[in-house]
């Protein structure tokens, strides 16, 4: 199978009472940690105008570009894998688009639209999205013909010159939030955006919805129907930031109750003691916490997280990911030195990583490492919009090529396998039962496909 390097990134728009670059600028860089590699503004004042970085927001957009970005509304974006906003000149007038997710029957559509005779400039799914768009009469026409025409995840931010359309697929893959003050309406792909702007949490825009966002606040100006939710599972165990509340449900929290729930299956096995309950950080601070009081183990830092790294799944190769890695943690020599330690992690993807950690822990003088991790195992790519790898690439199905986990016994068989892999002294997984018990959201309404195969779209 090949190799799958599906878009990671985020999107916001707001409309305000004043100029409104820097409140962009502001909510991208909350996002950041969605996508490093680029960053873009787009805003709307006498016309539309627009800057874009290979780059982070932080360090790119320069005085003058902010001044050149004259408007009081518009859009923005980070990104694992390509510039955007990306303008058109439509019938529809002056457009940008601002896209996050993945469109599965991108290429078939492409190559469709080549033998009518378009051309593209790079074959991007959000340029796939704008000529179904173009080809409309006007904007919630063409973003009427997208759940018709498109297989696939997407959250999406139009801006035009009357305000910002924001749209998000059917099934709800990616999340996509709505935020409002006295003097500002704002849609984020995450409501830390918003918080840390000081910004009141109005509601998640819902599966298969489209909101106009102008002066007058928001207004659903189309809904299509919803066949099913399929909320990102992964978006609560490591995408979203942990301060974040996606779908009405607080990540944190999210986290505390997946870690809980190792600790519970711990309890109940009574097959390991530890000193200390420690995470990897930054994503496994949350199910550390949850461990640490679901089984009143002190918890102990054991790595220093350098705060000017990046994270390390979200980087566009594996080497990039090796090299982020190793620059993102060093030890706490003193916190490891004669323990027996339970350390947890979001999810074992290659294993390479969590061996390393877990090597580093051992010279440091641990006396055992006993590794929990809050995701089942992964066993498939994501097809929806998260940097993944192909399936022999994933460390589980070296032990199960067929993909399956069948029973508890399966379970326990591949943890085993797994801490002789990366030198633990022991592995444990929640299952995806476990998982979803955990997250208090019926399977029905999530994706799981990572984790056991099956397709939301199927």
């Amino acid at each position: 199978m090949t190799t799958l390097l599906g878009e990671n990134c985020g999107v916001f728009g707001i409309y305000s009472r004043r100029n409104c670059v820097h409140d962009i600028y502001n909510g991208l860089d909350f996002l950041q940690h969605r996508g490093q590699e680029y960053c873009g503004i787009a805003t709307f004042g006498d016309r539309l105008h627009q800057v874009t970085h290979h780059g982070k927001v932080a360090n790119s957009f320069t005085a003058q570009e902010l001044d050149y970005l004259q408007g009081r509304w518009g859009i923005g974006h980070v990104s694992l894998k390509e510039r955007q906003p990306m303008n058109w000149q439509a019938r529809v007038g002056e457009i940008s688009l601002a896209f996050s997710g993945n469109i599965i029957n991108a290429d078939a559509l492409i190559q469709e639209m080549k033998n009518q005779g378009h051309a593209f400039y790079r074959g991007y799914n959000i340029e796939v999205i704008a000529r179904i768009i173009m080809e409309a009469e006007n904007i919630v026409s063409g973003i009427s013909m997208l759940p018709q025409k498109l297989k696939g995840a997407y959250t999406l931010v139009i801006l035009t010159g009357e305000g910002i359309y924001a749209t998000r697929d059917s099934c709800g893959f990616r999340p996509l939030i709505l935020g409002q003050d006295g003097e500002r309406y704002a849609v984020s792909s995450e409501s830390r955006a918003l918080q840390n702007m000081d910004m009141d949490i109005v509601r998640d825009v819902k599966p298969g919805e489209t909101v106009m966002i102008n002066r007058d606040g928001f207004q659903t100006v189309k809904q299509f129907p919803s066949p099913r939710k399929a909320h990102c599972a992964f978006e609560w165990a490591y995408t979203a930031s942990i301060d974040s509340l996606v779908d009405g449900l607080y990540v944190q929290e999210a986290r505390n109750n997946l870690g809980r729930a190792l600790a519970r299956r711990d309890r109940e096995e009574k097959d390991m003691a530890a000193d200390i309950v420690a995470p990897v950080p930054m994503s496994g601070i949350g199910h550390a916490g949850g461990y640490h009081l679901g089984s009143a183990i002190p918890y102990q830092e054991v790595f220093l997280y350098n705060r000017y790294a990046d994270r390390s799944y979200t980087q566009s190769s594996q080497p990039a990911r090796e090299k982020m890695a190793k620059r993102k943690l060093s030890i706490l020599p003193y916190a490891v030195a004669g323990k027996s330690i339970a350390l947890c992690d979001d999810s074992i993807v290659r294993g390479t990583q969590i061996m390393n950690k877990v090597w580093d822990l051992k010279k440091a003088g641990a006396k055992a490492v006993h590794v929990r991790i809050a995701c089942p195992p992964l066993m498939y790519p994501c097809d929806f919009g998260i940097s993944t790898r192909s399936e022999d690439e994933l460390m589980a199905r070296r032990f199960y090529p067929a993909g399956n986990i069948l029973s508890l016994e399966d379970l326990r068989a591949l943890e085993s396998w797994t801490a002789a892999q990366i030198g633990a002294d022991s592995v444990k997984y929640n299952s995806v039962d476990s998982f979803v018990s955990a997250l208090g959201i019926p399977d029905r309404d999530l994706c799981l496909k990572c984790f056991n195969g099956v397709s939301p779209l199927a």
